[in-house]
């Protein structure tokens, strides 16, 4: 057999080829004619969609146009105004640079531009077949362009069968309009769908300036009312936007917009980043929602690494990937009890109603979450008040084992007279052994007491880790357990971690341990069966090596298990020093699995349930 001769494509070919790389479906073409909207400086863009996009895509905006010349241009391949030499390819700014975009569409569909220049009212049309010339005249017409898709894949039928349903096609449309509406929030959007299989009329419409409506469409209104402004700079790099509250998560990754530089990106890197940050805060098998806006240096990324501009490469992706889970890390943190107004410092203020996320500052919603980011309510200058109470607690949790894990003496448990009320107030009795029932200013506050507790200890032994200073005590009567063959094999695999840990195990027998030393935080109740519930939940793990990549999930066990249990009966002055210690703690709205630590009900709230008043 003979080699097969190199041979010259021919452009329709050659077109076909970049179809197949840029025209994956009507949503590809959309976004496509979307960008170059935008890029147009439109300020306000209509779709029109049959069929689910196969029939007809039609696009209308308001930008600058272009002249008769360039509309020839348009629709040639590797013809673009975005770019001029291989140097502009390092500092791309603009979001529909491909020179062979409008060339490819116009290969598999019948395609009609007009345009006329902003402030002429005269303009051009051109339309092409399948890549070949049908019209071209001069034509009436406002500032702006139209552009007509009709019959997509009509000379390539073999394409079509692969698109999906028209109700998958028209939902990827609809998501398309959504995620760049995100990102364009001085721009209006409309989208109309004619009545057909699945649609009569339905029409999506995204009026320009009103940044907490478009939240509330895009996403959903209980988004807007369960998310804080992040406003985050370090050096050349900022991370601004919007960031759902950890109780808010949902079944799947379906809110999550993430733009680099104004363009919406899906990146591996940058989704580890954000799971690292909500893993101590998010409840297990959920995802978190968020509309975040990084920017960069535009020679510090590449956006020219994939056909449809989905995916970015950095040119420092530790640096980028760590400012990432710092910057929500903090912002997570600082969500907690008692937090009732945003700082000034690193955060976004009073932005006008119409501003793009781009822009430097923010709109902040008027409806305030259960927990915002802001600065403790404390007031030193009160003698006796809240200040000092903390200050005399703090610390001082397990100071007496045989008294309780929250023993103290001297301090008041309730308000002295004068004192400011606590954000999360006095403790005033227990229920069936789980919560606590405390009153603040405001009404009624309702605390889960092992969740609470659970994350004040495991933030504690985050500290403690991280300095290498993990206080230990030494049992005066060490613990003996049975346990299998294959957990005294895992506890003698990773004694040192374990150790550095807080907890001393040693293997004294085939299928037996002794506890001899442990977290001085840890309660010193049912240490036997702690380590039982321990050790099943170690062998999860696998190997020593997971378990050394989870050492946070290690102490978060440890917390965990060590934490007061359901129907421990704590004293007055124990509780209200959990409640203290809540409201110096990060995170201490959530436990470590993310479920919630405390609800508040306000007397007004109260007062309707009982028709108070009314």
């Amino acid at each position: 057999m003979t080699s097969p001769r190199i041979k010259r494509l021919s452009s329709f070919v050659a077109d076909q080829i970049a179809a197949g790389e840029v025209v994956e479906r009507p949503a590809s073409i959309v976004k496509e004619l979307l960008e170059n909207s935008l890029d147009a400086d439109a300020k306000q863009i209509n779709v029109r969609i049959e069929g689910g996009g196969v029939s007809l895509i039609w696009v209308e905006d308001d930008g600058f146009g272009m002249r008769p010349e360039d509309l020839a241009l348009a629709l040639e391949r590797h013809a673009t105004s975005k770019i001029v030499d291989a140097e502009d390819l390092l500092g791309i700014e603009s979001l529909g640079f491909r020179g062979e975009a409008l060339a490819s569409v116009a290969s598999v569909a019948r395609v009609r531009i007009s345009s006329s220049l902003r402030g002429s009212k005269v303009g051009a049309v051109r339309e092409v077949h399948g890549g070949e010339l049908v019209q071209a005249s001069p034509v009436a017409h406002n500032s702006g362009s139209t552009i007509e898709v009709r019959d997509l894949f009509f000379n390539t039928p073999a394409r079509r069968k692969f698109l999906k349903t028209e109700r998958t096609e028209v939902a990827q449309i609809e998501q398309v309009v959504r995620r760049l509406s995100l990102a364009n929030m001085a721009v209006g959007f409309s989208l109309r769908q004619a009545a057909g299989q699945i649609a009569n009329g339905r029409a999506l419409s995204f009026p320009a300036g009103r940044i907490e409506q478009r939240l509330g469409q895009v996403l959903t209104p209980e988004f807007v009312a369960n998310s804080v402004v992040i406003d985050e700079q370090r050096d050349d790099l900022r991370l601004h936007g919007w960031v759902g509250l950890p109780q808010h998560h949902r079944r799947l990754s379906d809110q999550q917009y993430f733009y680099v530089n104004g363009r919406a990106i899906g990146d591996k890197l940058v989704g580890h980043a954000i799971r690292q940050a909500y893993r101590d805060v998010m409840f297990h098998g959920r995802h978190p929602v968020y509309v975040l806006f990084l920017e960069v240096p535009q020679s510090g990324v590449d956006v020219n690494v994939h056909p449809t501009k989905h995916e970015v490469r950095f040119r420092d992706a530790r640096r980028v990937h760590d400012f990432i889970f710092a910057s929500l890390n903090r912002a997570l943190s600082d969500i907690r009890p008692g937090r009732t107004e945003v700082p000034n410092e690193g955060r976004a203020q009073n932005a006008p109603d119409g501003s793009p996320p781009r822009s430097d500052d923010f709109t902040q919603r008027s409806t305030a979450p259960l927990y915002q980011p802001s600065q403790p309510v404390l007031n030193a200058s009160v003698p006796g008040g809240f200040a000092q109470l903390v200050a005399q607690t703090k610390g001082t949790s397990f100071s007496n084992p045989s008294q309780g894990p929250y023993a103290y003496s001297g301090v008041p448990s309730s308000a002295a007279p004068g004192a400011e009320m606590p954000p999360l107030g006095y403790a005033i009795g227990q229920l069936q052994g789980v919560y606590i029932l405390a009153q603040n200013a405001e009404g009624l506050v309702m605390v889960d007491m092992h969740a609470a507790h659970e994350r004040v200890t495991y933030e504690k032994l985050k500290r403690q880790a991280a300095s290498a200073t993990i206080a230990r005590q030494r049992l005066l009567v060490p613990e003996n357990i049975d346990v299998t063959v294959a957990e005294a094999d895992l506890i003698e695999e990773v004694a040192e971690l374990l150790e550095a840990s807080g907890l001393l195990i040693e293997r004294i027998g085939l299928q037996s341990v002794c506890l001899r030393e442990v977290p001085a935080l840890l309660t010193k109740k049912d240490l036997k069966g702690m380590l039982k519930d321990f050790l099943a939940e170690l062998a999860a793990f696998g190997s020593s090596d997971e378990l050394l990549r989870g050492r946070l999930d290690l102490l978060s066990s440890i917390a965990c298990h060590g934490s007061v249990r359901a129907n421990r009966q704590l004293s007055i002055a124990e509780m209200n020093a959990l409640l203290r210690d809540m409201e110096t703690t990060e995170n201490a709205g959530l436990c470590n699995h993310g479920r919630p630590t405390y609800f508040m009900r306000s007397l007004d709230e109260l007062d309707k349930l009982f028709y108070r008043g009314q």
